[in-house]
């Protein structure tokens, strides 16, 4: 039998299921539609027939070892999901206590940044590393740090929300209702939104001013700049500039070895990352100088998600 565990990952529209062996090789994938339950426990029910359904396909195949979930604002010390704004279920949810219902296994539970990073660490490009940080640049901006080998939680369970940094004081209104937040200006929807101010601005028009902003997303601001459209590429580097103060003020606290990035906006490539490392050699201070690398993840994108979740399993079977 090949030893496994599953990964889900917990999104606001589906949640993916998979079996990986520790080698991250993902041997099969299911999907549960979350917005169609309401109820946790319906919700919970429903996971669980995909996965015997998963295991039952290859019956006697799979030993399964642990269960790891990434999900938003997911607590790992105490196994719950907490006030998420783009879930259907409100509150505080024991989703840890309800998969114990099905499974006499460990199984862990933390925010899909933090699982990103042990995705990294297990699977991934910072195999070899013991301090490093993941930014996932979504619709929001995500981070997973990790300190001496360890994922940082700090008290509360919830450390590590550098997307709430604030940047700018008086600056854009976030979803969290604070103004100036790093995702902001750093993610998917924060370049369109600047994308949208430099044309308000008077900045030169070039393909990017046929869209409605209701139609701008990160893919075609890479597009527009790949073929050397002056706006887009403003946009880059503004977005750019401000994710190296990011990265800079972080450095300051955590010294790591690398910072990945990895999302949606990630996949425009140089175009993020030359101005991201040309402000940071200006911003950083001389001691911290050479001592970091920014880089993308090597993580298979279409697998991430789960992969980082079962990694997360599997890092809990070394503590046992």
């Amino acid at each position: 039998m090949i030893e496994t565990t599953i990964g889900i990952d917990i999104g606001g529209t589906n949640s993916v299921i998979g079996i990986v062996d520790l080698r991250g090789k993902v041997y099969k994938t299911a999907t549960v539609p979350t917005t169609k339950f309401t109820d946790a426990e319906k919700f919970v029910a429903e996971l669980d027939l995909a996965i015997q359904s998963l295991l039952n396909a290859n019956k006697g195949k799979f030993k399964l070892l642990g269960i790891g979930i990434g999900a938003p604002n997911a607590n790992y010390y105490r196994g719950t999901i907490e006030n998420p704004p783009n879930l259907p279920w409100k509150g505080i949810t024991p989703l840890k206590k309800l998969l114990l219902n099905y499974y006499n296994i460990p199984i862990t539970l933390t925010n899909d940044a933090n699982a990103a990073a042990v995705g990294e660490m297990v699977f991934g490009g910072a195999q070899k590393m013991k301090d490093f940080i993941v930014l996932t640049l979504g619709t929001g901006l995500g981070s997973g740090i990790v300190i001496n080998g360890k994922l940082l939680y700090g008290y509360s369970g919830f450390a590590g929300e550098l997307g709430h940094m604030n940047m700018f004081p008086d600056g854009r209104l976030c979803g969290c209702g604070q103004k100036g937040c790093l995702e902001t200006y750093v993610s998917a929807t924060g370049i369109c939104r600047t994308v949208i101010e430099l044309t308000e601005q008077g900045f030169a028009p070039g393909v990017l001013s046929k869209y409605k902003p209701e139609e701008l997303n990160s893919r075609l601001i890479a597009e527009a700049a790949e073929d050397g459209d002056p706006l887009a590429l403003e946009a880059f580097e503004k977005t750019g500039e401000v994710l190296a103060r990011a990265i800079v003020n972080t450095v300051v606290f955590s010294s790591p070895e690398a910072i990945f990035l990895f999302g949606g906006l990630a996949r425009a490539g140089k175009f993020l990352l030359n101005p991201t490392q040309k402000w940071i050699e200006k911003k950083t201070q001389v001691f911290f100088k050479d001592t970091f690398q920014v880089l993308f993840s090597s993580l298979e994108e279409k697998n991430a998600a789960v992969l980082g979740s079962s990694a997360l399993a599997w890092n809990e079977l070394k503590k046992s």
